[in-house]
């Protein structure tokens, strides 16, 4: 049905821009990066598009948002090539990568409770501290070795300072917390790279108590990733009816 579309109501590059919202050159851009498949050519060699073109764009724009401009490219170069399957598996891999960061933000949220006095228990939840320590008795209080806190610092989840006169490593309350947040992150399974940023984002925030917020966003992206998903999905599959 879709291939029989192409011998049906020609369509110029500014009517299929507009109808998008794009700039010609937008369109003749997509269709040189293979989103779209080759456009018909009048006598003059100006080209022509259909109602399968239109449908092309519609899937590729609404796969961006939740698979980004990326992969959203690399789908519809494998769909206008006959290959669904690869267009399959590349989707598969945005819905793994999906999967995974809920269940990092999950971890995320795990740790943080084991770190809250208010909802940990006092058995499981060290006091909060006031002033500083050093890498042994930081090490024993989470049963590391010291080792594993220097490999921490060499991968940026701690930050202490140097002691100017002994030059022992000195651990603050904020670095205890990351030592701490690492600690039940790891125990989690995540990596040292995958850990790092999330660090971050607590010092960015300025502690544990301000992540509330962000972390509500975060689960708001990953919902609306989730929701353009199924966007996508339904633009794509109509696509490739037309096709077919």
């Amino acid at each position: 049905m879709g291939r029989n579309l192409q011998s049906h109501g020609k369509l110029r590059p500014v009517d299929l821009a507009r109808r998008h919202g794009l700039s010609t050159q937008a369109v003749r851009n997509y269709e040189e990066a293979g989103i779209l498949p080759p456009a018909g050519r009048t006598a003059h060699g100006y080209r022509t598009y259909t109602e399968l073109h239109a449908q092309a764009l519609s899937a590729f724009l609404a796969l961006v948002p939740g698979h980004s401009h990326r992969t959203a490219t690399a789908v519809m170069r494998a769909v206008n090539q006959d290959a669904a399957d690869e267009a399959f598996r590349l989707i598969d891999e945005s819905h793994a990568q999906l999967l995974e960061d809920r269940r990092t933000l999950q971890a995320v949220e795990g740790a943080l409770r084991a770190l809250s006095p208010e909802r940990g228990s006092a058995r499981d939840t060290p006091a909060p501290r006031s002033g500083r320590t050093f890498i042994g008795p930081l090490a024993a209080e989470l049963g590391v070795r010291p080792a594993t806190l220097r490999k921490w610092e060499e991968a940026g989840l701690v930050r202490p300072r140097r002691d100017p006169v002994t030059g022992y490593r000195v651990y603050d309350d904020a670095d205890v917390r990351d030592a701490r947040l690492a600690h039940q992150l790891r125990r989690g399974g995540h990596l040292l790279g995958q850990i790092a940023p999330l660090i971050a984002r607590v010092r960015e925030a300025g502690g544990v108590g301000p992540l509330e917020d962000t972390l509500r966003e975060w689960h708001g992206r990953l919902s609306a990733r989730g929701r353009a998903m199924l966007a996508g999905a339904a633009e794509l599959d109509a696509y490739l009816r037309a096709r077919a």
